[in-house]
């Protein structure tokens, strides 16, 4: 047999076929993850600080106050570097700079009036929920109290009316006097039935 296919290393040789398993980072649940480094700083502005502000701003651009300053602004801002002196125009015609501020100031205020939008949405959204919430507890009630009075008027029809108890009243009486009507018949005819025993009997000796 040949051994070129098949490599027997001696029991006297230093080298080793086995090659060091690389090293597997297994991540634990229980131990913190490790700072990573932050190439931007962190920004730790309060969402709800810069939504007010954003509502303000929406609020004010708004406003009849805004559009005349507005106005105001823009056209002394064309008739200074229209018709003011040439050498103190800073933006000739074109208004390059002008068109330059207008645009900044709508891209702006798009995304602040949109993130004025969404809070109010938001409220919205929460007032409804709780106008929902309480509807049904007024929904609620309302079916308990029709519930009660249905009760009330299905008790109320089995109770005795006032002029039930005056006819019930009105004929225990009658047969109260009835009895006694009965009652003195029976002791005048035993006062009766007394009496002629006595006529019969005759008038007594009288004792010696």
């Amino acid at each position: 047999m040949s051994e070129q296919g098949a490599r027997v290393p001696g029991p006297t040789s230093g080298r080793s076929d086995r090659r060091p398993t690389p090293a597997v980072r297994t991540e634990r649940i229980d131990q913190p993850l490790p700072k990573q480094r932050r190439w931007m700083p962190q920004n730790r502005m309060d969402p709800e600080v810069f939504g007010a502000f954003a509502e303000r701003f929406a609020r004010f651009m708004g406003t009849a106050r805004f559009l005349v300053w507005m106005s105001i602004f823009v056209i002394v801002w064309l008739v200074w570097n229209a018709a003011g002196p040439a050498g103190l125009r800073f933006d000739p015609y074109a208004f390059i700079f002008l068109t330059l501020m207008l645009s900044l100031q709508a891209s702006y205020a798009a995304p602040l009036i949109l993130l004025a939008q969404n809070r109010q949405a938001d409220r919205d959204k929460v007032q409804m929920e709780q106008d929902r919430a309480r509807d049904e507890r007024n929904l609620a009630g309302t079916e308990f109290l029709t519930r009660e009075v249905a009760s009330l008027r299905l008790s109320m029809r089995e109770l005795a009316t006032r002029d039930f108890v005056r006819s019930e009243l009105r004929g225990l009486l009658e047969e109260l006097e009835e009895r006694a009507e009965e009652r003195g018949r029976r002791l005048e005819r035993a006062a009766q039935e007394g009496r002629r025993g006595k006529h019969k009997d005759g008038p007594t000796s009288p004792r010696s």
